[in-house]
């Protein structure tokens, strides 16, 4: 395979044009780049940070294989490649001088990038996480619900959502990858945040949701304080907006988890959660 089969681009529209068919063939697998760049599209270009965005396909007679995208200082995001496939794009990158800190893809595609990066610039790699994508089969309402009430977040919770998404980001060891408070507030005017609220009130725990797109919706994240964990908040945040995502039209409802967290992984099936695939996320030095 020739390197010049990839088309670099820094035109989100150029990308779409050429892998948008090709991202929305696939909705569950390709949720990642589905959910960035529309959020690039319509929140701005800078909306994960000040780096120029990249994107990149792979054509083979006329048809897209592949694509990746990357906004700076974040991973390169990949979509699935044979090792020869991740091996020319590691080859053609490395010839462009690009430093990656690190490669976030399917496990096979995580493996094979890694490797060929490895060869062709002499990084060390470790592994930051692994990771599963989950979509809903039959949802399953947790019975006996947790005392409390579910509740749409709004704009006098926007000082309590900045700083449970921090929380969050800390939490999960995977950084901020977006401003919180641009992150708040797009996801308030989209009515995208249910709360699970005690009987007093007082929230105690969220599950986010990313926007309706190709079919499919992503909910992320779920978080609930340290100090009120394993009450069930969590879950029963989780399922109601499950459940209002599908009522919205989802046809795909997905979620990942952090496969060391067997607490979240359980929790998850037992909502009717049904495992897709392996993710892995590699940091290179």
């Amino acid at each position: 395979m020739r390197t010049d089969d990839w088309h670099l681009t820094q035109d989100l529209d150029d990308f779409l044009a050429r892998a948008g068919s090709f991202l929305r063939s696939q909705p569950a697998l390709h949720t990642v780049p589905l959910a960035v760049t529309e959020a690039l599209r319509t929140r701005g270009r800078h909306v994960y940070g000040d780096g120029a965005p990249e994107f990149g396909v792979l054509e083979r007679d006329g048809a897209v294989r592949a694509s990746f995208f990357r906004t700076p200082p974040h991973w390169l995001n990949l979509t699935a490649l044979t090792p020869e496939e991740a091996g020319t794009l590691a080859a053609r990158l490395a010839a462009l001088g690009q430093r990656l800190p690190g490669v976030n893809a399917d496990r096979d595609t995580a493996a094979a990038f890694t490797e060929a990066w490895r060869r062709h610039t002499g990084a060390t790699a470790t592994l930051r996480q692994r990771q599963r994508l989950y979509r809903l089969g039959t949802l399953t309402v947790p019975d006996p619900a947790p005392p409390g009430v579910p509740r749409t977040a709004v704009e006098a919770d926007r000082a309590l959502l900045v700083r449970w998404h921090a929380e969050f980001s800390a939490a999960i060891g995977m950084g901020t990858l977006r401003d919180a408070e641009e992150w708040v507030d797009s996801r308030i005017e989209q009515g995208a945040i249910t709360f699970w609220e005690d009987p007093d009130g007082t929230p105690v725990a969220m599950a986010g949701r990313t926007p309706l797109i190709a079919g499919q919706i992503r909910v992320a994240p779920v978080y609930t304080p340290s100090h009120l964990r394993g009450r069930g908040y969590a879950g029963a945040a989780t399922a109601e907006i499950s459940r209002t995502a599908l009522a919205s039209g989802a046809q795909e409802v997905l979620l990942f988890t952090d496969l060391a967290n067997s607490t979240s992984n359980g929790l998850y099936q037992r909502i009717g959660y049904r495992p897709v695939a392996d993710f892995e996320v590699y940091d290179f030095a």
